[in-house]
């Protein structure tokens, strides 16, 4: 079902494209928003499984000592993503783009701490998590009329009908 929604929304940038329709720019910063989240949140948890020895260590250690950071891989996808919007003409591909896009953007900013202080220190990556999360829950709040609106266009009512009957 989350996956038809994706689907719909793609399909709903496509037609923004194709015939110029407004409100483009806010149909795609909510895959952004979304994959971000998703990104961040999900890093954190690896990451906080980690230190608490419930997973295995799963970073690449190409030689003792030098750690590759999950933000680089972030940047990287950043890179991608960036030439991708630039280089594809194709508007089904947005939505796609839009979200590596956010995907690159949640590794990246999950080490955000370490950007300031260049130092892998557990409190500094700490102190910064609640303001990115604040700050990406504060992005949803402002796509979320427009985001919520397009959702309910999208979203297969039919399902509901059926669990618990039509409206009386």
């Amino acid at each position: 079902m989350v996956l038809n929604i994706f689907s719909k929304m793609r399909e709903s940038i496509h037609r923004k494209i194709e015939k110029g329709e407004p409100n483009l720019y806010v149909s795609l910063a909510f895959p952004i928003l979304f994959a971000f989240l998703v990104a961040f949140i999900g890093s954190r948890i690896v990451y906080y499984l980690i230190t608490d020895n419930i997973i295995p260590e799963i970073y690449w250690q190409p030689s003792p000592g030098l750690h590759i950071h999950h933000f680089t891989y972030g940047v990287f996808i950043l890179f991608v993503a960036g030439y991708l919007a630039l280089a594809v003409r194709n508007p089904r591909t947005k939505f796609w783009i839009a979200m590596l896009l956010g995907l690159g953007l949640g590794l990246a900013m999950d080490e955000f701490g370490m950007w300031l202080r260049l130092s892998d220190q557990d409190i500094v990556r700490r102190s910064y998590d609640g303001l990115t999360i604040i700050i990406g829950l504060f992005l949803v709040i402002l796509t979320a009329k427009p985001g919520l609106a397009l959702l309910k266009r999208l979203w297969p009512v039919s399902w509901l009908h059926k669990r618990i009957g039509p409206k009386s």
